[in-house]
């Protein structure tokens, strides 16, 4: 092992996560490399999702998540502000369509009250229809905190940073194995080389779908440390054409998901999604025959809405570490004292919302590592 080709930290996967990650240890000094497989950073969850800044309504049954996107919430928010990043706080409309759904909201504000989230405010149907003429609801939560990003800016200002901070990004770089080399490094390994490519104190996972592979193809990573994995495919479906909306609009949420819902992105235009699909790997491809559930859908949110202007737009798969009729997990981000090994974090399960708890998420990993500010 040389000098030239060790670092204090190899972080694998460019997505939201691992580039907050990266930028977080290269400001605090440290010499990082980031690895991609991919030719472009964040193309898969961290592009391919609804790009909304959560407020944290959610997750009383998932604290790290609850305390993460609150966190991560107000530092985005700065962030953003600070860098110029294209962002809008829209807020949102958690909507019952019918006096049976009411209670569902209560219970919504009242646990996220619990978790920290305090700004939300009960609406009635004729409230609701002051922000949004077009919605017909029985009642509905606003949450002013709730807002959208562009994402792919974001990830381009927090790799920007990253690189002034010294921060290296090898692209088109599968990382496809990591191995010990003596107390205080590890070697980094990618597909067709028999050596490792850079040796590193510490080793980030941030891999998203590719998280529990590499894990377990690293050296000494104990089995039962390595959560299951799950995948959950999500349909949007864009509308073209005028549309009578200024806020995100949410059905009270579903299993799996929070429903099919009204977003907007920076231009004022309006998509419907995700719903979820339970899938067995990371496939892509739009689901067929799925025009008619998005038109009744949607159809809640905006009775007046020309199902002949819905058409598929993309997808998404969430990294999830619950199955299909199972309580939604938690993050898990697994440092020494879940797996024993010095030097090595791994993170799980990092789906919604982890682009709003991002740059928390990257302070907690620092945090695992003993790195101030």
């Amino acid at each position: 092992m040389t000098n030239h080709n060790t670092v204090d930290v190899v972080v694998i996967g460019a997505g939201v996560i691992g580039l907050a990650i990266a930028r977080r240890l290269a400001i605090a000094g440290r010499s990082v490399v980031i690895t991609e497989q991919e030719a472009e950073i964040g193309t898969a969850t961290s592009a391919r999702n609804s790009e909304v800044i959560h407020a944290g309504i959610y997750y009383r049954d998932t604290p790290l998540k609850a305390q993460l996107c609150i966190a991560g919430r107000h530092a985005l928010y700065a962030y953003c502000k600070a860098r110029r990043i294209p962002h809008r706080r829209t807020g949102k409309l958690i909507v019952a369509f019918t006096p049976q759904e009411v209670p569902v909201l209560d219970r919504i504000r009242a646990d996220a009250v619990d978790v920290g989230v305090d700004d939300l405010i009960m609406l009635s149907g004729d409230d609701a229809r002051v922000l949004e003429p077009a919605l017909l609801c029985a009642a509905a939560l606003f949450s002013p905190s709730t807002g959208i990003i562009d994402s792919h800016s974001y990830m381009t200002a927090l790799l920007a940073d990253a690189e002034a901070d010294g921060a290296l990004l090898a692209r088109r770089t599968k990382v496809a194995r990591l191995t010990q080399y003596n107390d205080s490094h590890w070697g980094v390994h990618i597909e067709g080389a028999g050596e490792p490519i850079v040796f590193a104190e510490h080793i980030i996972i941030a891999s998203g779908h590719g998280a529990q592979p590499l894990a377990k193809a690293t050296q000494g990573m104990p089995a039962s440390s390595i959560p299951p994995q799950h995948f959950a495919r999500g349909h949007y479906f864009a509308y073209h054409g005028r549309h009578p909306f200024t806020r995100l609009i949410y059905p009270v949420p579903v299993p799996g998901g929070l429903g099919t819902h009204l977003t907007l992105d920076l231009a004022g235009n309006a998509r419907f999604g995700p719903d979820v699909e339970w899938i067995n790997g990371v496939d892509y491809r739009f689901g067929p025959d799925r025009e008619q559930a998005f038109a009744t859908a949607a159809r809640r949110i905006w009775p007046g809405l020309d199902p002949s202007r819905l058409h598929p737009d993309y997808c998404g798969i969430r990294p999830k570490l619950s199955a299909a009729g199972e309580s939604t997990a938690d993050f898990s981000i697994c440092g020494k004292s879940e797996h024993g090994l010095k030097g090595v974090v791994a993170l799980y399960g990092m789906e919604s919302p982890g682009l709003t708890a991002s740059l928390a998420i990257a302070d907690r990993v620092a945090h695992e590592f003993g790195i101030g500010n």
